[in-house]
């Protein structure tokens, strides 16, 4: 196994976990782009937002249903923005789906 979040899911890699059920694995972005920077990966391996499928899909519901727990837990009333990175050109870094969620402050409205 060579994807990074496939081993911090298996907890070969140290994290900072945050949330955990079945499907969804949540934990600290090590370089934070906001005061709370949260990602959220399914624990089942898919490279990419095109990797989503029939079959598949019911990770992403689980981790758009765990968001806003983690959100309502980490106090992000005033609101947050949740990102997926696609492919070379989305600057996807790691070749695992996941989802970015970014909170605490005020957050640009624009990526400029």
């Amino acid at each position: 196994m060579s994807c990074l979040f496939c081993k911090i899911i298996a907890g070969e890699i140290p994290s900072k976990k945050v949330y955990e059920d079945e499907y969804v694995y949540a934990f600290y972005d090590i370089a934070p782009m906001a005061p709370v920077h949260v990602l959220f990966v399914p624990k089942q391996h898919m490279d990419s937002a095109d990797a989503v499928s029939a079959e598949n899909s019911l990770y992403v519901a689980k981790i758009f249903e765990a968001i806003p727990k983690v959100a309502a837990e980490l106090e992000l009333a005033n609101g947050y923005r949740v990102i997926t990175n696609c492919g070379e050109d989305g600057c996807q870094s790691v070749k695992h789906l996941h989802f970015h969620l970014l909170g605490g402050k005020k957050l640009p409205e624009t990526l400029a």
